[in-house]
């Protein structure tokens, strides 16, 4: 059916804003009908969220994780106890009922009239140290059978505690994982939509925000300052996140074939004969801070206010990183991200 003159009218309006619309395309990515197109810097600030909040659930998994591991063991330890416990109570209560028969046998009558009744008094001096001493066991069983069982209590309640934590912790760990997904999943969404074209310009617009975060640091001097030599730790530190190098990230990994940022991290320096935290935050947390302008090979650097990523310094000014999903282990320079501290796991 043919149109209005007022319908006609529109169309002819609509065609040219329609074509220029698509030709527009400094956008990279067709957002949601009705939408703005996005562009590349709109683009890159969306994938840099996504990642970010992944990185910040992954920390959040792995720490689930150790304690997942932890209370795992703990668990098994603790049923174990009770397992003991009861086998001992079990003897006890056997030694218990045995001794009450044995005096009901006897009469019941304590030692001292045994020995008065008896007809050989010699004798009843033996018996009657006997029966003395075997009163005291008697006593020694029956203390003995209640310490056992009040040991027994707390430690189920112990163990079920403890389980129950365990599923708390467990359930924690899942949600973490599924938010990791979640995130990486629509990085990978949004990345799929831009061109190959596309792909190299934000991979080009990254690498020009990262060399002028760089170079406005080492205008303030601090990376002439630096100490170039790390202790000996530091050095094999480097050295293993050295041999791992063009291995891929993988979030909740830490080797021998892929890792996460504070994966790599934590297994440099296990490598190197120091046990530090396994997540970025308690990194941060519970290692020594050091200036960074006293910073020296081997230390780690902190990103991000919420501490979220973590990095090797290797010195000059480079850092080895695992950076995030579709990448690898590679090296960097050190200030491409925000620094939020640096800490030191051997001072």
């Amino acid at each position: 059916m043919r149109g209005t003159p007022r319908t006609r009218r529109l169309s002819r309006h609509r065609v040219p804003a329609a074509v220029a619309l698509a030709c527009a395309l400094t956008a990279v990515v067709q957002p949601p009908a009705h939408a703005a197109p996005e562009t590349l810097s709109q683009v890159q600030a969306r994938l840099q969220r996504l990642y970010h909040d992944a990185e910040v659930a992954t920390d959040q998994y792995n720490a689930a994780d150790e304690k997942v591991t932890a209370q795992t063991a703990r668990v098994r330890a603790l049923k174990r106890r009770v397992s003991t416990t009861e086998a001992k109570l079990a003897r006890l209560t056997a030694l218990a009922g045995a001794a009450a028969r044995a005096q009901y046998r006897g009469g019941g009558l304590p030692a001292e009239m045994q020995f008065v009744l008896a007809p050989d008094p010699e004798r009843a001096l033996d018996d009657a140290s006997l029966a003395q001493r075997g009163q005291q066991a008697t006593r020694d069983v029956l203390t003995a059978l209640t310490k056992t069982r009040t040991a027994l209590r707390t430690r189920s309640a112990d163990a079920s505690a403890e389980l129950r934590r365990l599923e708390d912790n467990r359930r924690t760990r899942a949600a973490r994982q599924s938010t990791v997904r979640k995130n990486i999943a629509a990085a990978r969404q949004l990345e799929s939509q831009l061109a190959e074209k596309q792909r190299r310009e934000l991979a080009a617009l990254e690498k020009r925000q990262a060399e002028r975060s760089q170079a406005a640091w080492e205008k303030t001097g601090v990376p002439e300052r630096l100490s170039t030599r790390g202790s000996a730790a530091g050095r094999r530190a480097i050295a293993y996140a050295t041999r791992q190098l063009g291995k891929p990230y993988v979030w909740g990994a830490e080797g021998p074939d892929s890792f996460d940022c504070s994966g790599l991290t934590s297994q440099a320096w296990l490598h190197a004969g120091v046990a530090i935290p396994r997540t970025s935050e308690e990194q941060w947390r519970q290692l020594t801070h050091v200036p960074v302008d006293r910073m020296r090979p081997g230390d780690l650097i902190i990103y991000f206010s919420d501490a979220s990523h973590v990095a090797l310094y290797i010195g000059d000014g480079k850092i080895i990183q695992a950076p995030r999903p579709g990448r690898w282990v590679y090296v960097s320079p050190a200030a491409s991200m925000r620094i939020l501290g640096v800490v030191r796991p051997d001072a």
